[in-house]
């Protein structure tokens, strides 16, 4: 079917609209093939109307003729068309021919032809009438002389003509569809080119194709393609990192759950067994936390874009996160307090992902601020961007380590609390996906880290 070929689309569009035009041209050739003939005909009957008056003759106030044959011989063809002729005195009176021969509906003004159609006999006549002034006395001296013959030789012509240049256009057409398969082959060879490399690729190859193997039309094609595969090479290449980072990270806290369980059903004492039953609980307890960690990192930096985007406000969002982690703050002697500059302040956003940057944010400050310090969550706006502002009166981080905090795994040396080191790295991945900026600062005044956060207000931005 045509539909299922894109080669013989393309020529069906390119011959559909070359067939419309050569039909309109054959149905002009026809009727200009017809116009010759008719003009040819009524020529050759002009010729040898005025070739039989010009034979007639007055004779003692007669009208005579005598017709000579050449009159009549240039209607001798090979179609064999049927001559009649009648030729009128001035008075009316039959001078030779045919009496019953039709004449022209309209009357024969002055020295001009006339042409008319008939049916004669049975037989349709091209005819034409014509005046011959002749030397007499009287009113009327013009001698009337009508010619017809059949229509097979003007029909025959027509068609000749017709015929001639109706092979003629066939054949072009036939040579344009030649050309035009042949140029479309050629046309089609990089799009060709493009599948038989797709065809033979191997199934983890994912390199981007070269987008100026083919034409300008294809380009956007190939650039979708060579887009997608950077997508799913994406998505391979966090599934990879989440795997190493489980194995890596999972393995040590599984191998200490063991030891710790071997300890409990061993040759121990109830206290003893109670301690390694809540370290046990400890172990298990970091293991989850690590766990979601790595889901959320993965999660984040799978697509580089969050999954669904909304409206989400961040002044209520912080809110909840604070209430969750009051125990925690409380737990620590630590002073967690929220200011605001207005009621509302709209981030744009997936609402989990979002709340997962708040959550690792306050946790991170919580885990670093020594017991007695203080963590301050502040929202607010800025240069038409929403912001988020996490605050404490830690140890910090020292500039040169400002960048490399945002590595997972990857801990201040030195630091006390527990972690994973994948906190920041989890917030920068979700800010990169909300499309949004972080950066690390000091306080205004003593000791800490400042991290601030600024998130588009609308996702059209």
């Amino acid at each position: 079917m045509a539909s299922s070929s894109l080669r013989l689309q393309l020529l069906v569009w390119l011959l559909v609209p070359l067939g419309g035009v050569v039909a309109a041209n054959t149905w002009l050739s026809y009727r200009s093939a017809r116009a010759t003939a008719g003009t040819v005909t009524d020529r050759t009957l002009l010729a040898s109307a005025r070739s039989l008056a010009e034979q007639l003759e007055v004779r003692d106030g007669r009208v005579d003729a005598v017709i000579a044959p050449a009159a009549l011989g240039m209607f001798a063809s090979e179609y064999r068309d049927h001559v009649y002729y009648r030729i009128t005195a001035p008075d009316g009176r039959l001078v030779a021919g045919s009496a019953d021969l039709p004449e022209p509906g309209e009357r024969i003004l002055g020295q001009h032809p006339r042409y008319y159609d008939a049916e004669f006999r049975g037989l349709s006549l091209r005819l034409v009438a014509i005046r011959q002034p002749l030397p007499m006395s009287g009113a009327a001296r013009d001698a009337l002389v009508f010619i017809g013959q059949t229509v097979r030789g003007r029909a025959a012509m027509t068609e000749t003509l017709w015929l001639g240049n109706f092979r003629q256009q066939t054949l072009l057409v036939v040579l344009a569809a030649l050309l035009s398969w042949l140029g479309l082959q050629r046309g089609l060879l990089p799009l060709l080119r493009l599948r038989a490399a797709v065809i033979e690729r191997r199934p983890d190859e994912l390199t981007p194709f070269r987008v100026d193997s083919v034409q300008r039309e294809l380009k956007p094609l190939v650039s979708s393609l060579n887009e997608y595969m950077a997508r799913i090479q994406r998505g391979l290449n966090a599934r990879r990192r989440f795997n190493a980072n489980a194995a890596h990270q999972l393995r040590t806290p599984l191998a200490l759950i063991r030891t710790q369980a071997g300890y409990a059903v061993g040759d121990s004492s109830e206290p003893e067994r109670r301690d390694a039953l809540r370290a046990i609980l400890s172990t298990a307890t970091e293991m989850t936390r690590l766990t979601n960690q790595l889901l959320t990192l993965s999660k984040a930096e799978a697509e580089g874009r969050p999954l669904r985007g909304e409206h989400v406000d961040l002044v209520a969002l912080a809110k909840r996160v604070l209430e969750e982690l009051a125990g925690s703050a409380l737990t620590r002697d630590i002073d967690l307090g929220f200011e605001t500059d207005s009621a509302e302040v709209i981030a744009w956003g997936d609402a989990l992902m979002l709340r997962e940057l708040v959550v690792n944010l306050v946790d991170n400050a919580l885990r670093y601020t020594p017991r007695g310090g203080v963590v301050t969550v502040a929202t607010g706006s800025a240069d038409g961007l929403a912001v988020l502002r996490v605050q404490d009166n830690g140890p910090g981080i020292p500039i040169a380590l400002r960048e490399q905090v945002f590595e997972r795994f990857y801990r201040v040396l030195g630091r006390e609390g527990e972690g994973s080191g994948l906190g920041l790295a989890i917030v920068r991945e979700i800010v990169r996906a909300a499309g949004g900026t972080i950066a690390l600062g000091d306080p205004p005044t003593g000791t800490g880290l400042v991290v601030t956060v600024q998130l588009l207000v609308d996702g059209a931005v």
